[in-house]
């Protein structure tokens, strides 16, 4: 899986939980608390994500991420890894 693949994948997740974003032309400085996610939608978004790629990582590797494109590369090393 390349690297824009997984952005695909995030913002298909992003559009699961949150409908009404389902027109929105995602960028990867897009913030997810920006678009109207709440801390249960953030954590689902993630959580699809993870199990769709067969991921699994500790949720405190997660802390830190600002926004999609960041998201899309921490997953994208630790599928590299």
């Amino acid at each position: 899986m390349i690297e824009s693949d997984l952005f695909a994948l995030v913002t298909e997740n992003i559009c699961e939980v949150l409908p009404d974003l389902k027109n929105h032309n995602f960028q990867y400085s897009d913030r997810l608390v920006d678009l109207g996610a709440n801390s249960v939608d953030r954590a689902e978004i993630v959580a699809r994500t993870m199990e769709a790629l067969s991921l699994k990582i500790p949720r405190v590797e997660l802390f830190g991420v600002k926004n999609i494109g960041e998201l899309t590369q921490l997953l994208y090393q630790k599928l590299q890894s």
